[in-house]
């Protein structure tokens, strides 16, 4: 399942975290977040991260 939580410490600071994207699909699913909060000051990137996409290969059949 695919998650973006929102933190907000009571100093005011706030976090952003998403779950479930692999690869930089986080980065687009939080970036409209990242944007009404404000400048970002840190990233920190987690495993799920790091993970490649897996696409399923395209198979081409060529009729004569």
């Amino acid at each position: 399942m695919k998650t973006i939580e929102i933190i907000i410490s009571t100093d005011g600071q706030s976090r952003i975290e998403t779950r479930g994207f692999t690869g930089s699909h986080c980065r687009d699913a939080s970036r409209f977040l990242e944007g009404a909060l404000g400048k970002v000051s840190s990233e920190q990137l987690t495993a799920e991260y790091h993970q490649s996409i897996q696409h399923q290969p395209n198979q081409l059949k060529q009729e004569n």
